[in-house]
């Protein structure tokens, strides 16, 4: 009996440490595969992946062109290669199921290049083909300057906001020098970063400024809300036209009353308005017309690129303006890309301001509503600015 309880027992022992190894032995499951989004191959193709098993249609939509059907794989992972595609920089998303998504598995590059565009509404990735001469907008080997970002409680909008201020490579406030400025207005939807992260603007002033293409300036970068209603409201806002000017007439209050007073409080501003420059692109070209255009004393120099949100009743929106305009103004530039939308009514206003007697330069170039053309539109104008000779 004593035989068959110590077997009992070492079988027992036997079998729960079967189960006990068993037990901690972890169970292998394959790992999904790393998705490399998007990948650029040496003749500047470019291939988009998306895992999304369960998605029933997804396509690519890349800044410039029309949605791409994406295909899909055993694994569910949708791709599409496109290309060759010229050097620039590319906003992108994926559209799943008609919902617009950014890429989760784009890397942050090496160049120092965001990976998302910031936008309110909506969000996009961001993709960067390599060139073999650098654009404007590029990082080179060149003196940067430097971007301060500041908050303040407005107490016009009501509201905690920041704004950005590039001072150019050298800049000293101790020294007795003085720099000209340029106020520089993003696009609905972008935040007052758009135009660092997305537009590159101090790249395009470090380089042009290296060049000698550019004086150096200073860039004032604000937000260019003047009600946090007109982002809850979406591009409806621009269909209210009480709210539509209740933004832009906010808007220009605090930046004339609260913003620009700080700058010339912190930083070596020449206090000439001749000095003064307002610039911006879609709904910040709007802003920069309305302001710059209704206070013609404060800035001598003003750029729209493809304005969006103006009212075809331009009497009422500029009571004032008329040729004597032409005394003050060294520069009224008026850039529109042919394909966007938004060219026809840039064409009224160049017609209207002509029957005023109002000089300005018009610019029609390739392209549509898209940051790649607003770059050189920047990297356009800036080269204009606070020269002896406008035009």
């Amino acid at each position: 009996m004593r035989v068959n309880h110590i077997r009992l027992l070492l079988l027992f022992l036997s079998t729960a440490a079967v189960v006990s190894v068993r037990a901690q032995t972890p169970q292998t499951t394959q790992e999904p595969q790393i998705l490399r989004s998007p990948e650029v191959s040496s003749d500047n193709r470019a291939t988009f992946r998306l895992r999304a098993p369960n998605a029933k249609d997804v396509s690519l939509a890349l800044e410039g062109a029309k949605p791409v059907p994406m295909q899909k794989d055993a694994q569910g992972v949708w791709a599409v290669t496109l290309g060759p595609l010229e050097p620039d920089l590319y906003g992108y998303s994926f559209l799943v199921d008609g919902v617009s998504q950014i890429d989760p598995s784009n890397p942050r590059v090496s160049d120092l290049i965001h990976t998302v565009v910031p936008q309110f509404v909506p969000t996009q990735s961001m993709l960067h083909i390599p060139g073999r001469t650098l654009l404007p907008w590029e990082v080179a080997d060149v003196p940067h300057g430097i971007i301060h970002q500041h908050f303040f409680k407005s107490n016009v909008t009501g509201d905690i906001r920041d704004f950005y201020v590039y001072t150019p490579p050298g800049y000293d406030p101790l020294k007795k020098q003085s720099y000209p400025v340029l106020c520089l207005l993003h696009g609905y939807s972008d935040d007052a970063s758009g135009w660092i992260i997305a537009g590159r603007a101090n790249l395009i002033l470090d380089n042009l400024i290296a060049q000698g293409k550019a004086k150096p300036m200073i860039l004032v970068m604000p937000l260019g809300y003047g009600t946090p209603e007109a982002l809850s409201r979406g591009f409806q806002m621009f269909r209210d036209d009480s709210l539509r000017k209740r933004n832009f007439d906010l808007f220009r209050e605090s930046l004339l009353n609260e913003v620009l007073p700080q700058v010339e409080k912190h930083y070596a501003v020449s206090k000439d308005g001749q000095s003064w420059a307002i610039a911006g692109l879609s709904m910040g070209g709007a802003e920069s017309l309305l302001t710059g255009l209704n206070a013609t004393n404060r800035f001598a120099w003003v750029g729209s690129f493809s304005a969006g949100g103006l009212d075809e009743d331009f009497a009422a929106e500029f009571p004032e303006l008329d040729a004597r305009a032409n005394n003050l103004l060294q520069l009224l530039w008026i850039a529109c890309g042919k394909d966007d939308g938004l060219l026809e009514i840039n064409r009224k206003f160049g017609v209207w301001l002509s029957s005023k007697g109002v000089h300005y330069t018009q610019v029609e170039t390739s392209g549509g509503h898209t940051w790649m053309v607003f770059r050189r539109s920047l990297a356009t104008f800036v080269p204009l600015l606070f020269q002896s000779s406008s035009q």
